[in-house]
């Protein structure tokens, strides 16, 4: 590959950016992070987005992570609550939906994890509603 797509690739990647949550679980390496997008996404009236929201778990941490994520009024989350199993990837896509009448401009959706045992954890990220 040459050195300009290798470039480039890295600066879309950090462009694209993800915002991480302060560490959930029992400490030193047996924690975990609940990861959002960092840039703000956008919706339309009367359509759908979908986002990807990810577990990153330290070396230690072997749990399962309950995800529920909680939009405001106008925007639904499909889905709202799931589990990230302990073997799995960590990576789950939300369907956010705006509803037509939903309030323009932009808006927060809170993501929450909490693991089998320790500490939870949260953090949020922005959508902004546009006219159809």
């Amino acid at each position: 590959m040459n050195r300009v797509v290798v470039v480039a690739m890295m600066a879309a990647a950090v462009l694209v950016g993800c915002h991480k949550s302060e560490p959930g679980g029992q400490g030193g390496n047996d924690t975990f992070k609940v990861v959002v997008p960092a840039i703000v996404a956008s919706v339309t009236q009367g359509e759908v987005q979908t986002v990807r929201v990810s577990v990153e778990r330290g070396d230690g941490f072997k749990q399962g992570v309950k995800l529920h994520v909680k939009a405001p009024a106008g925007l639904q989350v499909d889905p709202e609550s799931t589990t990230v199993k302990a073997g799995d990837k960590g990576d789950v896509q939300l369907k956010i939906t705006a509803a037509k009448d939903a309030p323009l401009g932009e808006q927060t959706i809170q993501v929450h994890g909490t693991p089998d045992k320790g500490d939870a954890t949260q953090t949020e990220f922005k959508i902004t509603v546009s006219a159809k």
